[in-house]
């Protein structure tokens, strides 16, 4: 493996990074992250620039190439609160505009607090399924707990990864992302295992902000552009200023691609207006 750049590598520098990668493998870094975050970046001090990039770059991410952009940091689970989200009837004019009927199965992805996760279970019923799906594990717990407490028989949680909403496959009616696609780390990693997830005649559904990546917002020809390159055909886009910015839909017409003949899109985000 050649370094991120694509210059050389001497040989004493490929010995030594790869037996670092070898050490940090066995030590299962990100699950390390995870649970002990001091000690797994104490480790990666004082390695390479290099081996720091390649030892957080998710290994099921590692066959694909990374986005030709900012990607958002995550900064808070919820967009708004939900009383303001209610006031102007957000969900279910963006559940009327995507279909959402009752006997559905639907996926939640960065579902957050659960805004979103509540309501398309009180729409799909007790014959319907939601799978929420986030990839902080504390987020998780605490959506676990609201589920109970509430009694939403229906819905399932599931933890995720920035690289694979580990979905079932052939599963999902809609797949919904709600002002979290800036956010995603690894995108043309995440759409090509989120892809086997949707039935036949499925649907992903993408609500965000029309402003650049690192603003948390989605250019919708950047949207468009990085579905396509999966297989995705967007088949309507509309402005939804109640749901803070665009509701995009769209639908897989093709299989999804090897990971190494995608090609990432570049877009001058700022120069689209």
């Amino acid at each position: 493996m050649g370094p991120l750049d694509g210059s050389p590598r001497s040989g004493t520098a490929h010995v030594i990074e790869d037996s670092q990668l070898l050490y940090l493998d066995k030590l299962k870094l990100h699950g390390l992250i995870a649970s002990y975050p001091e000690l797994a970046f104490g480790l990666l001090h004082g390695m390479s620039t290099r081996v720091r990039e390649l030892a957080l770059w998710a290994p099921a991410a590692r066959d694909f190439p990374r986005a030709d952009r900012p990607i958002a940091p995550i900064v808070s689970t919820r967009w708004s609160s939900e009383e303001a989200r209610d006031r102007v009837n957000e969900a279910e004019d963006i559940m009327d505009r995507a279909g959402i009927r009752p006997g559905m199965t639907v996926a939640d992805l960065g579902a957050g607090e659960g805004y979103y996760t509540v309501r398309l279970a009180e729409r799909v019923g007790p014959r319907g399924r939601v799978l929420a799906e986030d990839i902080l594990p504390e987020v998780i717990e605490a959506l676990s707990r609201r589920i109970t407490r509430e009694k939403w028989d229906n819905v399932s949680v599931k933890l995720g990864a920035p690289e694979d909403p580990r979905l079932p496959e052939n599963s999902f009616d809609r797949i919904f992302m709600i002002h979290m696609y800036h956010e995603i780390a690894e995108p043309y990693a995440f759409l090509w295992h989120l892809s086997p997830a949707l039935k036949t005649d499925g649907e992903l559904i993408v609500v965000d902000a029309d402003r650049p990546t690192d603003q948390h917002g989605t250019p919708p020809r950047l949207l468009a552009c990085e579905l396509a390159t999966m297989g995705f055909r967007l088949e309507e886009l509309i402005p939804k200023p109640t749901a803070g910015g665009y509701f995009a839909r769209f639908r897989r017409i093709v299989a999804r691609p090897a990971p190494s003949s995608i090609v990432p899109c570049a877009i001058n985000q700022r120069a689209q207006g």
